[in-house]
């Protein structure tokens, strides 16, 4: 199928005319917070939260290795608690940019300084109530005592990682209200002091776990050798996760075949826009992401289209990703899950447009699964590498020698001249 076509039909999917609406704007998070201390002062009891329900938890990165170490309840809507976790179920229901300020606004934070040390043989008081959440395949209920009333705003972050967090209050303490059911496979590796962090990790994903669970795992440090379990700030272990699983991933597609031709995939979802081209040759992986001018990452509306590019070889990196942070890992997840189920590898290049539409940090979720989601239904093809990289940039804010200067793939440094015959 030409590119043209394919961008025919994407246009007048049924999915495509859900996404864009669920992408308008809206300031009304301040009238928000207010409903939520409305409902805080209905639902707390003296100083407690009686018969909450915790999907999940949180941990800070400030002051690390003494960080704030929370437990997350959707105050006065326990009855729908799964909904406010972060999931692969938020795209496939297409929420808004809205819809995450609100549902991540509607979760009282409630936290204490914690050292992320020593804490393998943490099952007791607060921390042994925050690792039952985090180890518990459905929301579980507690009590929690406050010292005090929460802080009613919320915190976007520095990065588009994580999602954005809410109110927050100091917990005075924190107990069970029922006994949290948790998977065989994770007591698996919960009782397995020997199995380091990376191998724990690798056997929830191959036992059906999703990244959204073992990074909350992770963050509670229920993973690991006995002696090396540390609490890990929540921004982290998302990162952390999407790598290791990424490498594993890697390491399975690397004697594959490769793919057979050149293929052109695109995604649209929450003013991003994601293209996804696979040609034949051995791994390779680089992500560019472009950042509209008015955008939340490139705010001044008078300034230029800002570019960001990581990559990697056949071995994969050694170093850091400087530039495009955990929108690499994401983004290089869903490209590896595809190539693993087709049993095949390929060279990856994915070009990520931030439109002004994106007016606020959604998360690092919506790239993984605006990439995951690229590879289904109908995609393009084109001749050569090049050729495609020349025809996807007729419909990207920046020209072919912009692209190039900053994308080492389609600068032609890494491709062979079989793509340019």
């Amino acid at each position: 199928m030409r590119l043209d076509e394919y961008m025919d039909i994407a246009a007048e999917s049924e999915r495509a005319k859900r996404r864009r609406l669920a992408q308008e704007k809206s300031y009304d998070i301040l009238e928000h917070l207010e409903d939520f201390q409305h409902r805080f002062e209905e639902t707390v009891q003296g100083d407690s939260l009686f018969g909450s329900v915790s999907p999940s938890i949180f941990v800070g990165a400030s002051n690390y290795p003494n960080v704030s170490t929370g437990i997350l309840s959707p105050v006065g809507r326990e009855d729908d608690a799964a909904r406010y976790e972060t999931s692969a179920g938020w795209y496939e229901e297409g929420v808004s940019i809205e819809d995450v300020f609100r549902r991540r606004t509607s979760l009282l934070n409630s936290n204490r300084p914690t050292e992320v040390q020593n804490v393998n043989d943490a099952w007791d008081g607060f921390l042994g109530v925050q690792r039952e959440v985090a180890i518990a395949d459905r929301p579980v209920s507690v009590e929690i005592g406050l010292d005090g009333r929460p802080d009613v705003d919320f915190d976007v972050g520095r990065d588009d990682i994580a999602t954005p967090t809410g109110p927050r209050a100091r917990a005075r303490s924190a107990d069970l209200a029922e006994n949290p059911h948790v998977p065989r496979p994770v007591q698996k590796t919960l009782e397995d002091d020997d199995w380091n962090a990376q191998g724990a990790m690798n056997y929830l994903y191959r036992r059906g776990f999703d990244v959204y669970d073992i990074n909350t795992i992770l963050s509670a440090g229920a993973l690991g050798q006995g002696e090396n379990r540390r609490l890990v700030p929540t921004r982290w272990s998302i990162t952390a996760v999407d790598d290791t699983i990424g490498q594993f991933l890697r390491g399975r597609i690397r004697t594959n075949p490769s793919v057979d031709g050149v293929e052109i995939h695109r995604n649209e979802f929450l003013g991003n826009a994601f293209w996804v081209i696979l040609a034949p040759g051995d791994w390779e992986f680089e992500l560019v992401e472009m950042k509209a001018p008015g955008s939340v990452w490139n705010p001044d509306p008078e300034a230029g289209m800002w570019l960001a590019a990581d990559g990697e070889g056949f071995e994969g990196r050694t170093g850091y990703v400087e530039e495009t942070a955990g929108a690499y890992h994401a983004s290089r997840l869903g490209a590896l899950e595809y190539l693993d189920r087709r049993d095949r590898q390929a060279k990856v290049l994915v070009l990520r447009h931030v439109s002004d539409d994106y007016w606020g940090p959604a998360g690092v979720w919506q790239v993984r699964e605006s990439v995951r989601d690229a590879f289904e239904g109908e995609s393009a093809t084109a001749e050569t590498f090049a050729a495609a990289v020349r025809q996807v940039t007729e419909y990207l804010p920046v020209s072919t020698n912009d692209l190039r200067r900053k994308s080492t793939m389609a600068s032609g440094l890494q491709t062979s001249l079989g793509d340019y015959s």
